[in-house]
């Protein structure tokens, strides 16, 4: 056994056994929350004693466990939306109490006032910091692109996280890029989290709960990824009566039906979508195919479907079982040509929830994902396709023990075995003179396991603290990472809070990515002896301030350095290369900024403003001459602003502003003309100077939106107007050179960029129902 295996499991004795000793003689009240409409159970519901700072949150599976001396207590049950409950108990032994919290028919009711007041207190008690939440209700009520609403681009809004430009729903947190973050679905991995070429990611919102988005400060049990964990939990479905609902938009419809396998003991939930923009352009392309000078329009559609299914076995058993699936495909075809290039993700999971005794609780997941991608190419006698695929199969074990009301202790173990595809390439012609198959398949196990105490030391002094021990084993090679985790929050008093936290993470896996091509090529490599694992340290320092029980007021500052990190050679081959590792470059990379953010959840106007300010940069021996460049996502200024003004009962309107400073870009400077042979064609080679020394324009824009509710007889419905883009603004997706030539003697005479944007003003309206 290694000594650092041994100095996990010793620290995790040690917590267990000096725990234990301080729970005597206290008294434990716990039991499950629930909300009384649907009877699905409420994660991160607040458990506190009324008129103190002491209380829980429900853990995953909706349970809590407050432990107290024995006395007579109220006892306040509260959760972001539900009318607060509060009951008075006389606690003299161990006492269950289940509770169902009621849905606020109004926003701004004195009841949800409370509850708003109960969610930033614990933002202020908790010693988690570089955290953002975010529910399914929230991002259905801001404006959208072409009205369908995305969980990711509302994320986008919050500080410290970027988007990759125009239409792209990729995230960037704190300099990290798109696959530095772990994102997880019901606890499976999920490994491109987009449709649309980026455009939208693939979380339906109707079959969303809520999503939890960690920029530092990592809990110990999450591990993988250097930038950040997307964690998105999908709805348990109702378990008291029959559901339908969905939507209507202008390039997509969406229906969900949930309801009772068994009343009020389990209940399932399926949910799907489609676009139908391909429906238009088959029609356009068929009524202009005897057209000589048509050029057909390319056909792409989308589509996914999230099902899940709760079984309630018994008072300390529970079971999840959930799947995804989903596709996108694009198709070109003409009398000589058909390209064909289609992908998409499936994930599935199993979870058995298990409560040993009141403090004492496992979650144990089998899950599998697979990420693939194939493009077709057919000519007249000659075919290709190229692929690239990464399987897993994961299982994983989390123990939470509440030992007393001052440590609350996590450990666990997790494994998963990975298969990969890398950049196959198979070419042949009818006539069998080309008959090509390259390419390469990797397997890989990564493993890890953790321990973490989150440790009150009184009112004002919390800390949380943790080490996971993480591997990878690939051809022979056994990496080892040690990742300690620590987070202080000391409260000066009731509305001012100071927090900080320094994390390590190991990435074992990594994303290959031709970025200057204008389809995806992503390939998923493993660590291997020639491919170390990634690494990072982050440390963060933040305040956050309470005005009046209305405003939320945070500000952090964080600095963040990372190793090993893995870029392509200039001009790379990467399909069909059996030694794919020669094209790698190796590097470093640091990022610094400061998170600006205030928020307002109470009163007619609610919404909040975020502001970033930071630098993110790389270092690459082989790239830029060993000079130090910044990453195209570097974003020196970064500004959001989200407001939401309930107009009435049935009328809301909400505005979205966002601005941010132009991406890094590479231009040429100059070019200079390379001929042969006298007589023959000449080449114009551009020259560079440093990488990504140019900006492209800044981006802003305005969205608006307003939510209108109808009237049915049954059930609940509404239209959404809104406008994207509204003062039109031409931002940039990228930069382009046109070649000018003189008229007469068709000689080059000079270069003039043209810069190409995406999305004008866009109205939309979409139609949501639920019956």
């Amino acid at each position: 056994m290694s000594f650092a295996l041994r100095l996990v499991l010793s620290i995790l004795v040690l917590l267990c056994l000096g725990s234990a000793l301080r729970a005597q003689d206290r008294v434990t009240l716990s039991g499950t929350l629930r909300s009384g409409a649907t009877g699905e159970t409420l994660i991160g519901a607040a458990v506190t004693i009324e008129g103190t700072t002491t209380g829980v949150e429900t853990n995953v599976n909706g349970n809590y466990a407050l432990s107290v001396l024995p006395g007579t207590y109220r006892i306040q049950f509260s959760y972001l939306g539900f009318q607060t409950q509060t009951r008075e108990l006389t606690l003299s032994s161990n006492t269950r109490l289940d509770i169902e919290l009621l849905e606020s028919s109004t926003t701004i009711s004195e009841v949800v006032v409370e509850s708003e007041r109960n969610s930033f207190q614990e933002r202020l008690s908790t010693p988690q910091m570089s955290m953002e939440t975010l529910s399914s209700r929230e991002a259905k009520l801001l404006p959208a692109l072409f009205g369908e609403v995305d969980i990711i681009k509302t994320l986008q809004l919050k500080p410290g996280i970027q988007s990759g430009g125009e239409g792209s729903s990729g995230l960037f947190v704190r300099g990290g890029s798109s696959d530095q973050n772990l994102v997880l679905l019901d606890d499976a991995l999920v490994y491109n989290p987009s449709h649309l070429f980026g455009f939208f990611s693939v979380f339906n919102p109707d079959a969303v709960r809520g999503v939890e988005l960690y920029k530092g400060g990592f809990p110990a049990q999450f591990g993988g990824r250097l930038s950040s964990v997307l964690d998105v939990k999908l709805r348990e479905g109702n378990r008291k009566e029959y559901d339908v609902s969905g939507g209507i938009g202008l390039i997509a419809s969406r229906l969900t039906v949930e309801g009772p396998i068994k009343k009020d003991k389990s209940s399932f939930l399926v949910s799907g979508r489609r676009t139908y923009v391909d429906v238009f352009t088959r029609m356009i392309n068929k009524a202009k195919e005897d057209d000589p000078d048509f050029s057909p329009i390319p056909d792409y559609y989308f589509y996914d479907f999230n099902a899940k299914a709760t079984f309630e076995l018994g008072p300390n058993d529970r079971i999840f079982l959930s799947g995804y699936y989903g596709r996108d495909f694009f198709t070109f075809a003409d009398e000589n040509f058909n390209f064909n290039f289609n992908w998409g993700n499936r994930v599935g999971s199993a979870r058995w929830a298990h409560q040993f005794s009141p403090r004492f609780f496992v979650n144990t997941t089998f899950s599998a994902s697979n990420y693939e991608y194939e493009i077709k190419n057919e000519l007249d006698i000659f075919r290709f396709s190229l692929t690239s695929n990464i399987s897993d199969l994961s299982l994983k074990s989390d123990f939470e023990y509440i030992t007393s009301e001052k440590h609350h202790l996590r450990f666990g173990v997790a494994f998963t075995d990975h298969s990969f595809t890398v950049g196959r390439l198979e070419a042949n012609s009818q006539d069998g003179s080309v008959n090509v198959n390259a390419g390469n398949n990797y397997r890989g196990q990564e493993y890890g396991v953790y321990v973490s105490d989150d440790w009150t030391f009184n009112p004002s002094l919390t800390a949380s603290y943790g080490l996971r021990l993480s591997g990878f084993l690939n051809d022979g090679k056994n990496f080892l990472g040690l990742e300690p985790r620590a987070a202080l929050s000391y409260r000066f008093n009731e509305t001012l809070t100071l927090k900080g936290s320094y994390t390590r993470m190991f990435q074992y896996v990594h994303l290959v990515s031709n970025s200057g091509a204008s389809l995806p090529t992503d390939i998923w490599y493993p660590s291997s002896p020639g491919v170390k694992p990634q690494r990072s340290d982050q440390v963060a320092l933040g305040l956050t301030k309470l005005y009046k029980d209305t405003y939320l007021f945070s500000t952090e500052a964080y600095y963040k350095k990372m190793n090993r990190q893995l870029d392509l050679r200039d001009g790379a081959e990467i399909f069909g290369n059996n030694e794919l590792e020669q094209e790698f470059v190796f590097g470093s990379g640091e990022s610094y900024g400061q998170e600006f953010y205030v928020e307002k959840k109470e009163g007619k106007t609610t919404g909040w403003v975020g502001y970033t300010l930071s630098w993110t940069n790389r270092t690459f021996p082989d790239i830029n001459e060993g000079r130090t460049f910044p990453t195209r996502f570097d974003r020196r200024h970064d500004l959001s602003v989200v407001a939401i003004h309930e107009w009435s009962k049935r009328i809301s309107a909400t505005a979205t502003f966002v601005y941010g400073t132009g991406n890094a870009y590479s231009l040429p400077v100059q070019r200079f003309v390379y001929q042969d042979v006298p007589g023959e064609d000449y080449t114009i080679i551009p020259v560079y100077p440093d990488r990504n020394s140019f900006r492209l324009a800044d981006y802003h824009r305005l969205d608006l939106g307003v939510v209108y509710k109808l009237r049915p007889k049954r059930g609940s419905s509404d239209l959404t107007f809104s406008v994207y883009n509204v003062y039109n603004r031409r931002n940039p997706y990228f930069v382009y050179f046109e070649t000018l030539k003189d008229d007469e003697s068709e000689q080059i005479t000079g270069f003039v960029a043209k810069q190409v944007s995406l999305f004008p003003v866009i109205p939309s309206i979409t139609y949501n129902f639920k019956f």
